[in-house]
């Protein structure tokens, strides 16, 4: 939702950020692996007891990754590659973080925050690659209840508040869950 809605508040920055980072000869596929890095890196932290740090991390890794697309778009360097390696490495790390949370929260919430991820990514990218919508993504971007950042807010939650990780898993799974209802009614209508 924030992606979707709130993107055009930030646009500014991330074109900024984006033009400082070609200007240093970075191609979008470095900071695609450096958002890789930087939340693998996160998720370890958080793991070993540093928790500050994996905050810090976490959101650094999901400006690269916001950033990788914008420049790519400056270079137009876009490519099917860079779109592949974005969407795996953002899942990459989403996994990262779920296994780091072995110790605070139960597997159960975990197994379903890990279900409902998979659901979701299942209609979104079934619709983006069966979907005649375009968007300036590289296939069409299907909106929805939580998207990246959300993500990363309920993660930051999990972070902070990790006594109560199990609880919050939960949330994150049911808002998820509603957003695959959203996608899926959505996904039923475009591809009539």
């Amino acid at each position: 939702m924030l992606d979707t809605h709130a993107r055009g508040y930030f646009n500014i920055l991330f074109q900024g950020l984006a033009k400082l980072l070609l200007s240093l000869h970075l191609k979008p596929l470095h900071v695609t692996f450096l958002a890789l890095i930087t939340g693998l890196i996160g998720a370890f932290s958080f793991y070993i007891g540093f928790h500050i740090i994996s905050l810090i991390l976490l959101w650094c890794s999901g400006l690269f990754d916001a950033l990788d697309g914008e420049m790519a778009r400056q270079s137009k360097l876009q490519s099917k590659k860079g779109a592949l390696l974005d969407l795996l490495f953002d899942r990459v790390v989403e996994i990262a973080f779920i296994f780091s949370f072995i110790n605070t929260a139960s597997i159960l919430s975990l197994l379903s925050l890990s279900c409902t991820i998979i659901l979701s990514m299942t209609v979104f990218l079934t619709v983006g690659a069966m979907s005649e919508k375009q968007s300036k993504k590289s296939f069409y971007y299907q909106a929805g209840l939580i998207e990246r950042t959300e993500a990363f807010i309920l993660f930051s939650l999990m972070i902070i508040f990790s006594t109560y990780s199990t609880y919050i898993a939960y949330l994150f799974s049911i808002l998820i869950l509603i957003t695959v209802l959203q996608r899926l009614k959505e996904a039923l209508q475009i591809l009539k």
